[in-house]
């Protein structure tokens, strides 16, 4: 089992920058690939980002060069940098952690983050 905390959701304001957290416990060995993805209420929920054991990432089209994940195995942590945030950008922001066939998927409760000026 495997337990998943974000955090780092907040006002930003069109143009700004943040950076969400997402630490991992638990039985790690059987995680392959931790991702971002972010839901807009009505819509689906969409990849963002992620990052595999080997480092390999991949991201979302909606990322379009502004966000960049990246782990630290010592604390097990994957972050998502977040820069010039867009309106379309505010969303609750869930973190998953699977193993490599995606059989099995862990997800955190969310970090929400609205953008306003």
């Amino acid at each position: 089992q495997v337990q998943i905390v974000e955090s780092g959701g907040d006002l930003v304001q069109p143009g700004g920058s943040l950076r969400l957290s997402c630490t991992l416990s638990g039985i790690m060995r059987s995680i392959y690939a931790v991702g971002w993805y972010r839901q807009i209420p009505g819509k689906q929920r969409e990849l963002v980002a992620q990052i595999d054991i080997k480092r390999r990432t991949d991201y979302g089209n909606v990322v379009k060069g502004r966000f960049t994940i990246a782990r630290d195995n010592a604390t097990n942590t994957v972050y998502l940098q977040m820069i010039n945030v867009e309106p379309e950008d505010a969303a609750i922001y869930y973190c998953q952690a699977r193993d490599r066939s995606g059989t099995l998927r862990y997800w955190g409760q969310g970090t929400r983050v609205n953008v306003s000026s």
